[in-house]
């Protein structure tokens, strides 16, 4: 049965030997988890051996596993190649490809370095690199206005694709100076349920699983996060109201560093999951310079470990 193996099947295997969690690899690849789990059966069931052992705690690949990726990694790669080139017969690299920043700024400290070294790949093309809009998060990329993102993570959205991961960050919670909490060294995450923090899932077009990343509904023990009834549009209404003691906001490192205000301190929230940031397109974008500029960013980053 190995003669019916589609390239689809081992992308995924390969995804997963690499993130070694079913979550993770469905939303580098925008796939359901289950999508995930039926591709890995069904080359597992064609190969007629058992690649990933998988419990609920642990993901790892089998001895067979171990053996098999590194070969199918470069006949994958070289069969990409093949079919990319015979691709890219008929397509320029040439003119604008238009990178949008969804904020908090997510581009990791690798964003320059990356495009710095797509423009000088491909000559003929530059980089031309727009804010976009909390209340227009995702529109632009849908409407062929951007041709790649950089956001934060994780994004869910069925038409858009996840690509490489550029940063991952701490969390810090931004208060005003005159807070109470503004002269702690940390503080937990319960602490953040006896705060009111921005309700940004109000914000019409900001994607819901990034605000449920970004601030939680519950604390880990399950006491609510109190949303306040200001609804701030932009970053800098947000800095506002967290200068003026209306909201704690729990944010990132990268915000904290691009948003500075003078009112505005932030304290570390050590037991907070650390939040990421990645590339992400319209699946529906076939144009190669968004491959390539993709393709670039995983070489970037490829030797070092994301922070």
């Amino acid at each position: 049965m190995w003669e019916s193996i589609e390239l689809r099947e081992i992308r995924v295997l390969l995804v997963l030997s690499e993130e070694l969690h079913f979550g993770r690899t469905a939303e580098r690849l925008g796939l359901t988890q289950s999508r995930v789990s039926q591709s890995l059966r069904e080359l597992e069931t064609k190969l007629g051996s058992q690649l990933v052992h998988r419990t609920s705690r642990r993901v790892e690949l089998t001895s067979l596993g171990e053996r098999f990726v590194p070969d199918a990694r470069t006949a994958y790669d070289r069969l990409a190649r093949v079919l990319e080139k015979a691709y890219d017969a008929n397509h320029s690299f040439e003119g604008v490809l238009r990178l949008g920043l969804l904020s908090p700024p997510s581009g990791g400290g690798q964003l320059i370095a990356i495009i710095e070294a797509f423009e000088a790949r491909f000559s003929g093309c530059r980089v031309e690199v727009r804010e976009l809009p909390w209340t227009d998060a995702l529109e632009p990329l849908r409407r062929g206005e951007i041709d790649v993102v950089a956001t934060r993570l994780p994004l869910r959205q069925p038409d858009i694709v996840v690509g490489p991961v550029l940063s991952r960050d701490t969390r810090l919670l931004a208060v005003s100076r005159s807070h109470e909490l503004a002269g702690l060294a940390e503080i937990s995450f319960e602490q953040i349920a006896d705060y009111p923090v921005a309700a940004l899932e109000a914000i019409p077009g900001f994607p819901p699983e990034l605000v449920e990343e970004l601030i939680p509904r519950t604390t880990p023990s399950g006491r609510p996060i109190r949303r306040a009834h200001e609804v701030p549009r932009t970053p800098s209404e947000l800095a506002l109201l967290i200068a003026r003691g209306r909201i704690v906001h729990p944010t990132t490192r990268a915000f904290a560093e691009h948003w500075g205000h003078p009112n505005v301190v932030y304290v570390p929230i050590p037991d907070m999951p650390r939040t990421s940031s990645g590339l992400a397109w319209s699946r529906r974008n076939g144009d190669p310079k968004v491959r390539e500029f993709v393709r670039t960013a995983g070489e970037i980053l490829q030797p070092r470990a994301v922070a």
